[in-house]
């Protein structure tokens, strides 16, 4: 494709990076740390946040986040570990019952994996899918309440706003994916930013949200909340960016989706940071 051009200074919260062959089998589209590269320099994003895929069974997320640690050196990516947890995230009430007895497993993110991968300058920030990977206990939802680093999360049908903000919201910034909505679900995605006006920790990722009324919405209402996000490598960045681009809204407002509110949230991804 080719290179974009535009004025505007972009970083991306929300691209994967698999490690191995394991995971793109697992996930999906297989791509380089090197062609992520270079389809984000032809979208103009000059950083990105990046996290391994889903493992499939009971595996522990250490060792492909150890991996994408060390693609990312030297790269312009930052690495954001991901964790799980034993807990159903979908709110019945059958999982509510199954949840006062779950316990961690040994392939489960525990409070002193939470408090490594805060003190490892590689990484700046966590990754959470819960409809895939369960929701961490109590414990280790507190340690990373002390930690306070940023946690990107996967919404959906599986794991609504409303569970989001049940379970997580107050305790540390949430980068919620793609409005909440993921795939095309325009009520939870309205529901998300109606969660904007009483959730100051609460920030939405723009990754797959195709309606352009919806991100007009969120922008006029909170400029201040909506990170640019452009699902990569399931999507190509160019197509994130000229969505946000043809957007009815403001230059200010484009560049704070762009990259200002980000570097709020993602200290690393400031301008002059490396």
């Amino acid at each position: 494709m080719l290179e974009l051009e535009h004025g505007f200074r972009v970083v991306d919260v929300n691209a994967r990076l698999d490690p191995d062959e394991r995971s793109v089998a697992a996930r999906g589209r297989e791509i380089s740390p090197e062609r992520l590269e270079r389809e984000l320099h032809q979208a103009g994003v000059v950083r990105a946040v990046v996290s391994p895929g889903t493992r499939r069974g009971e595996e522990s997320y250490l060792r492909p986040n150890n991996a994408v640690a060390r693609m990312s050196v030297d790269r312009p990516f930052l690495a954001f570990a991901r964790i799980n947890g034993p807990r159903d995230p979908s709110g019945r009430p059958s999982a509510r019952l199954r949840n006062f007895t779950s316990s961690r497993a040994a392939h489960h993110a525990d409070p002193d994996d939470i408090e490594q991968y805060a003190y490892d300058d590689r990484f700046h920030g966590f990754s959470l899918a819960p409809a895939v990977d369960g929701l961490p206990d109590d414990e280790t939802l507190a340690m990373l309440e002390d930690v306070g680093l940023p946690v990107f999360v996967e919404g959906g049908r599986d794991f609504e706003p409303s569970a989001v903000a049940e379970s997580l919201l107050g305790r540390f910034p949430v980068i919620l994916s793609s409005f909440g909505g993921f795939p095309l679900d325009r009520e939870l995605m309205d529901e998300a930013i109606d969660l904007l006006d009483d959730h100051d920790g609460l920030y939405l990722d723009t990754s797959f949200v195709r309606y352009r009324s919806v991100l007009e919405r969120a922008l006029l209402e909170h400029p201040d909340r909506v990170l640019f996000g452009s699902g990569a490598p399931e999507t190509h960045p160019n197509v994130g960016v000229m969505e946000i681009l043809t957007l009815d809204v403001s230059e200010d407002a484009l560049a704070k989706a762009f990259s200002k509110n980000a570097a709020r949230v993602i200290e690393a991804l400031a301008p002059g940071e490396q």
